[in-house]
């Protein structure tokens, strides 16, 4: 017998959430990671994609405990993410400005992560903890990725 929870639909947008804003900040990654030419930089990348890839398949899992559909990847935002992260480091791929954009995506994921939450106020404790464990993951990435500039 599966173990299936029940969620509220505040709970779903949060999880939904936490999964769109970890993809974004994996996808950022992997478009910039081949530019990047400082091996401090690229292993701090690495590892914040690994701990990216932790949280949203934690955000994932509950979704599917909880027999709910997880976001379905959206080809032209991705594409839109991609192309205006190739775009700024067509002319300048110097660490600062790499480590630059990836504080820019840091910022946007914690504010979006803050709205959603603020917008969800009665969701369970679970999920909120969730979304506060990725936003503190965010906020620490902006302190190291500072080092770069």
């Amino acid at each position: 017998m599966g173990t299936e929870t029940r969620i509220t639909s505040q709970e779903v947008k949060i999880y939904r959430e936490i999964q769109r804003n970890a993809d974004a900040a994996m996808k950022a990654i992997d478009t910039i990671a081949d530019k990047v030419n400082d091996d401090e930089l690229s292993l701090q990348m690495f590892e914040q994609s690994l701990k990216y890839s932790e949280l949203h398949n934690e955000a994932v899992k509950q979704l599917l405990n909880a027999k709910t559909r997880p976001l379905q990847s959206r080809y032209l935002s991705d594409a839109v993410l991609k192309t205006g992260l190739r775009y700024n480091t067509m002319l300048n791929t110097s660490t600062s400005h790499l480590a630059e954009l990836l504080i820019k995506e840091n910022n946007n994921g914690i504010i979006e992560m803050e709205k959603v939450l603020k917008a969800n106020g009665a969701a369970g404790e679970k999920p909120t903890a969730l979304a506060r464990q990725l936003i503190a993951f965010e906020e620490k990435n902006v302190r190291s990725l500072k080092e770069y500039l």
